[in-house]
């Protein structure tokens, strides 16, 4: 199966582990699923990183090098998704999150979250 992290879930499984529920774990830990992240978690990471958000302290190239090495997949940004967002009811406001479910959506690969918002999405969507 292919699971495409929200940013929230992709810090905690590169730096906190522990945070992650033990069948979270055990679904990453698979290697019968293969693992994604998209750019625009890293996006989203820079940015907030940048305005001093304590909660995103990670240095995006070292993290994206951990994920590869760990053989997790870079999935791009592709017009496609850009524009499938717009296609998505009001229901979370956040881009980042957004753009995550609509690529998920169009490339058919579920999203996994832990945030109760994004899971009302429509869709190939899982709760972590």
């Amino acid at each position: 199966m292919k699971y495409l992290l929200d940013t929230r879930l992709l810090l905690w499984a590169a730096a906190e582990p522990r945070r992650l529920a033990k069948k979270t774990r055990a679904l990453l830990e698979d290697p019968d699923n293969v693992l994604l992240f998209s750019a625009a978690s890293f996006w989203e990471v820079a940015i907030k990183a940048g305005l001093g958000r304590a909660d995103f302290t990670v240095e995006p190239a070292v993290l994206r090098r951990g994920l590869l090495d760990n053989g997790y997949v870079e999935l791009p940004v592709l017009n496609e998704h850009a524009v499938a967002t717009g296609t998505l009811p009001p229901i979370h406001r956040d881009p980042f999150d957004r753009l995550l479910v609509a690529q998920a959506q169009v490339e058919g690969i579920t999203l996994l979250t832990s945030d109760p918002v994004v899971a009302q999405y429509p869709g190939p969507i899982r709760t972590v």
